[in-house]
């Protein structure tokens, strides 16, 4: 055998050990990522009722009687434990009100290739409303549930009985979010790959990081891995539905703007004036352009969680919302 033959044969070893150390380092992940998966659920498993909404099996929590009923949907990457961790309780007792899991998160499914923008996710809402049989709820909607809440509404004005937005997405910002800029995957292979691989232990490595910048400059509620949901977004299925979220968000949103001068129905915002996720300027005061008689409402020092870290606050304005409704 000479040199050449040998160098081959090296390099032909070497190629067949890395790709063994990656194949295992992937299957390792995998795993990984499974056994995560399985423990969050057994954690935090269900809570709430299913329905099926257009190739969805939608997830929602309801509480109280009221003769009003407030519809909630949560954020991006969020779910409902975002709501009923504190915010539920302080409104059951005088409203019917109903979490959803918006499609593809928490316990709800995403049916196979719906659209993910607030305008589709809308039609979703509207579907339930109807499935339910809701007379005109209130909807709130927190950060990209806001968005949803408005789509819903200028599609189905119909439907909705006002709108409480705390803290919503109501522009499309020049950037996005920096702590969002991991979810901007534009392949939905590349997505899922992801999802089963790096996205699990890179979410729990920067946990700390990642959970200040969204509930900055508050801390973060010592239960809210649990009560909170927190631990549900370590899920494959977490990430995915927030990448496709996202990366759905920017066709939408103009032309949804254009829109919000038909609304006609009692809105009213709530923003924390330390919000460093959303601007409250770009998307509160210029709602408030665009629909003169929307009530615009700030919480001083506050940041972007206002359910989990304002719920006293924020049970108010809703109230005081569907008072103004009727």
């Amino acid at each position: 055998m000479n040199d050449v033959e040998i160098s081959l044969r090296i390099v032909a070893v070497g190629a067949l050990v890395i790709t063994l150390v990656i194949t295992l380092t992937i299957v390792g992940l995998v795993l990984f990522t499974a056994q995560i998966a399985r423990r969050v659920e057994r954690a935090l498993p269900p809570t709430g009722h299913f329905i099926e909404i257009d190739g969805a099996r939608i997830h929602y929590v309801e509480r109280g009687t009221g003769a009003v009923t407030l519809l909630l949907i949560h954020g991006l990457g969020g779910n409902a434990r975002h709501y009923t961790h504190s915010l539920v309780e302080r409104l059951a007792h005088e409203f019917r009100v109903i979490v959803i899991d918006r499609p593809g998160s928490g316990y709800s499914t995403r049916a196979a290739g719906a659209a993910a923008g607030p305008i589709a996710q809308a039609e979703t809402v509207a579907a339930f409303i109807r499935a339910l049989d809701l007379d005109r709820p209130v909807l709130v909607g927190h950060s990209l549930g806001g968005a949803i809440a408005l789509a819903t509404a200028v599609a189905h004005p119909s439907h909705v009985r006002a709108l409480a937005l705390i803290a919503p997405l109501t522009m499309l910002p020049d950037t996005p979010p920096a702590v969002f800029k991991g979810l901007m995957v534009a392949s939905p292979l590349a997505r899922r790959a992801i999802s089963w691989t790096l996205a699990t232990p890179l979410a729990m490595a920067r946990r700390d990081a990642l959970l200040g910048a969204i509930f900055g400059p508050e801390t973060v509620p010592a239960d809210f891995a649990l009560a909170g949901g927190g631990m549900l977004s370590m899920r494959p299925s977490a990430f995915v539905a927030a990448s496709t979220d996202v990366m759905a968000v920017p066709a939408d949103m103009p032309p949804l703007a254009q829109r919000y001068h038909t609304l006609s129905m009692p809105i009213a915002l709530l923003c924390g004036t330390h919000d460093r996720i959303l601007d409250p300027q770009l998307h509160g005061e210029a709602l408030g352009a665009l629909i003169p008689t929307m009530q615009l409402e700030w919480v001083e020092g506050a940041g972007h969680m206002l359910p989990l870290t304002a719920p006293d606050r924020v049970a108010r304005f809703v109230a005081s919302v569907a008072a103004r409704a009727g």
